[in-house]
C-alpha cells in the first residue's frame, strides 16, 4: 500500500497544528511542514507585551519547535526554505533551491505579509519595523529600541497597534499613534472607539486620527503627517493590517476573497483537488450570513488548521467558522466584541435593531464595581442576537463569551433572561448584564418611543433648528455634582406627573437621566399622557459624558434649571 505524502507550507500556527491532528490520527503517513523562517509555532500576539516585559523572554513566546515537532510527531521540518511554486497538475511544490517534492495532500498554511505604507524616506531608514514576528521582534531588540528611544510613533489603531503602544507607555516611551480613519479601532462602533482613544490619551499617549504619514525625516528623527504637523520620532512601528499571502494558489486559479484570502468549504478544501488551506490565508464560514468572510484570528487558525489536519487523512470533520469574537487590553480596560454590529450589518443589508445601556460587573454594593457599557443587536423579525460590543474594567470576557455562545446556539433576547448564570456579589449582580441585555431589547419590541444613543443627540443638539425639550430627569443633587447636558431642563423622575402641564405634548421630547432606566421610565410616564414624539437616551448622561465629552461643567451650588416645579417627594435615586 502506498504511503500518502502530506506536505503543510507555513509553520506558524494553522500548519504545526493541521500537522499534530494529522500525526494523531494516521500513524504511518509522510508529513512534510516547509517554514520559510527560522522559527515555527511560537506566539505572535504576545509580541507586543514582551516590549512592556510582561512577557518576560523571548523564550516565552516560544510553543512548539522543530525538533520536538520531529521527535514527538515524526514531522520532517524544513525551516528557511521558502516554496517559489507549485504545480497543480504534477502535484508537486518547488522550493526557492530548485528541489521538487510531490504530494498526495497539501496545506496551505502561509499565514499573511504585513502591509506597508508608502512613506517616503521610509525604506531607506533602518529605524523601522513591524511587530508581527519573532524577527521583527528581534529587529527592534537590536535597535535598542526600549534603551535608546524617546518618541516612538504607531502607525495604525487596530488591535496590534493599540497593544503596541500600551506596551511602549509601559516601558517609558513617549508614544504617538496615527490613524488613517475617523476612530481608533475601527471596525468597532464609533462610539467604543472614542472611549477607547479617551483612556490611550489618559495614559499618555497622543492620537492622530483623519491623518496618515506623508514623509519619515531620519536626518530629523521626525515624520511629516498629511496634515503637515511635524513629530517627532525616534522610531516607527508600523501595524497597518496583512495581505493573505496566497499568490502562488492564486496564479493556480484557486478561488478567493476581495483581499486575495482563499475561498475553502467547511472540510478546509479549496476550489483546487487535493489542496487545503487554514489560517490566516484562508477564508472561514460567517456563521451569522453564512458567506465565507476573513477573520485573521489565532483562534480560527488553530482550530482550521486541527480540521483541515484531520481530513487530509481522510476524515470528515467540519469547521463551523465563527463572527468575529475578539477582545483587546487598553491599559486597564477591555473592549470586546462578537458577532455583527451597525456597521457590518449595514454593509451586509441586514435588519437589526440596537439597544445601548450601561450595566455593573458587580453589585454596587460590592467594593470596585464597575460600569459595562455594553451594546447588543438583535434581528427584529426572528428576535436573534447578531452581536454585542462591551466596554468597560471588569467583566467584559465572561460577558462577550457568554453572549458569543448564545450567537452559536441561535439563541433570542427573549432567551437571555432565561439563561442560568452564576451568581455572587464578587463575581455579578443578582441580574447580571447578559441577562439585562435581554430585558432591554426585550422592553424595546415594545416601546411607543425610540431610543437614541449620544452621537444622534449630538448631532441633533449641533444641528436642529426645529423646537424640542430635552428633559434631565435626575434629581438637582445630581445635576451639581456631574453637571447637564446642553439645553437641557431638569425635571426629576419623581416630579414629573406633576409638572406635565408646564410641557408642550405636541413637541419633540428627549428624555435622559444618569445610567438610562429613570429616562425609560420617563418615557413611559409621557407616551402614556399622549405625547406625540418621544427618545430616550440610552446609558443616559453618564454616557454622554464617556462618549462626547462635549458636558456643561458641574453647575454652582444653588443654580436650578429653567422649570419651576410643583414637588411633592424627594428621595435618593441618583444610583438608579
Amino acid at each position: 500500500m502506498k504511503r500518502e505524502t502530506i506536505i503543510i507550507i507555513g509553520g506558524l500556527s494553522a500548519g504545526p497544528s493541521a500537522a499534530a491532528k494529522a500525526r494523531r490520527i494516521n500513524e504511518h503517513c509522510h508529513i512534510v511542514l516547509f517554514e520559510k523562517s527560522n522559527f515555527i509555532s511560537y506566539a505572535t500576539c504576545g509580541i507586543p507585551y514582551a516590549l512592556s516585559g510582561k512577557v518576560k523572554s523571548r523564550k516565552e513566546l516560544m510553543v512548539v519547535s522543530a525538533q520536538l515537532l520531529k521527535d514527538r510527531f515524526n514531522v520532517d521540518v524544513h525551516l528557511n526554505e521558502e516554496i517559489i511554486d507549485i504545480d497543480t497538475k504534477a502535484q508537486e511544490i518547488i522550493t526557492e533551491k530548485g528541489d521538487k517534492f510531490p504530494y498526495d495532500k497539501l496545506i496551505f498554511a502561509t499565514g499573511t505579509n504585513a502591509y506597508t505604507p508608502p512613506i517616503k524616506g521610509l525604506e531607506s531608514s533602518a529605524n523601522w519595523s513591524h511587530c508581527k514576528t519573532i524577527e521583527n521582534f528581534d529587529k527592534i531588540i537590536a535597535d535598542k529600541v526600549l534603551e535608546r528611544t524617546k518618541d516612538v510613533v504607531v502607525i495604525g489603531a487596530g488591535l496590534i497597534g493599540i497593544e503596541v503602544a500600551e506596551n511602549l507607555i509601559k516601558a517609558g516611551k513617549n508614544v504617538t499613534i496615527v490613524e488613517l480613519s475617523s476612530q481608533v479601532l475601527p471596525i468597532w462602533e464609533s462610539k467604543f472607539g472614542h472611549m477607547a482613544k479617551s483612556v490611550l490619551e489618559e495614559e499618555g499617549v497622543s492620537v492622530k486620527i483623519n491623518v496618515f504619514v506623508e514623509e519619515y525625516l531620519k536626518n530629523s528623527n521626525e515624520i511629516i503627517l498629511s496634515s503637515g504637523e511635524k513629530i517627532k520620532c525616534d522610531y516607527l512601528i508600523v501595524s497597518v493590517g496583512v495581505k493573505p499571502n496566497t499568490d502562488l494558489l492564486l496564479a493556480e486559479g484557486a478561488e478567493h476573497l476581495k483581499n486575495g484570502a482563499l475561498i475553502v468549504n467547511q472540510k478546509m478544501e479549496t476550489s483546487i483537488p487535493n489542496i487545503f488551506a487554514a489560517g490566516d490565508c484562508a477564508s472561514i464560514k460567517n456563521q451569522i450570513t453564512g458567506q465565507s468572510d476573513y477573520f485573521p484570528m489565532g483562534t480560527h487558525s488553530n482550530k482550521g488548521g486541527r480540521t483541515a489536519g484531520a481530513n487530509v487523512v481522510g476524515g470528515n470533520e467540519e469547521y463551523k467558522g465563527g463572527y468575529g469574537t475578539g477582545i483587546v487590553k487598553i491599559f486597564d480596560y477591555t473592549l470586546g466584541r462578537t458577532g455583527m454590529n451597525s456597521k457590518s450589518l449595514k454593509e451586509k443589508d441586514i435588519p437589526f435593531k440596537s439597544n445601548f445601556f450601561i450595566s455593573k460587573s458587580t453589585p454596587g454594593f460590592y467594593p470596585n464595581a464597575k460600569d459595562l457599557f455594553i451594546e447588543i443587536y438583535h434581528n427584529p423579525n426572528t428576535k436573534e442576537i447578531l452581536g454585542a460590543e462591551i466596554f468597560g474594567e471588569n467583566g467584559v470576557d465572561k460577558r462577550i463569551d457568554v453572549l458569543s455562545t448564545c450567537i452559536y446556539a441561535k439563541l433570542t433576547i427573549n432567551d437571555l433572561p432565561n439563561l442560568d448564570l452564576a451568581y455572587a456579589p464578587p463575581y455579578s449582580p443578582a441580574k447580571d448584564p447578559v441577562i439585562v441585555a435581554g430585558y432591554v431589547a426585550e422592553n424595546s419590541q415594545k416601546m411607543s418611543f425610540e431610543e437614541w444613543n449620544t452621537c444622534q443627540l449630538d448631532k441633533y443638539i449641533g444641528t436642529n433648528k426645529e423646537d424640542f425639550q430635552l428633559i434631565d430627569v435626575r434629581e438637582p443633587s445630581e445635576l451639581m455634582k456631574f453637571g447637564k447636558i446642553p439645553k437641557a431642563i431638569n425635571i426629576p423622575l419623581d416630579q414629573l406627573r406633576n409638572n406635565l402641564g408646564s410641557l408642550n405634548s405636541n413637541t419633540k421630547t428627549i428624555v435622559y437621566c444618569q445610567r438610562g432606566l429613570r429616562g425609560y421610565l420617563a418615557a413611559l410616564i409621557l407616551a402614556n399622557h399622549g405625547f406625540s414624539t418621544i427618545k430616550n437616551l440610552g446609558g443616559g448622561y453618564l454616557a454622554w459624558k464617556k462618549i462626547i465629552q462635549k458636558a456643561q461643567e458641574p453647575i454652582i451650588k444653588n443654580s436650578r434649571a429653567n422649570v419651576k416645579l410643583n414637588s411633592k417627594k424627594k428621595r435618593d435615586t441618583s444610583k438608579v
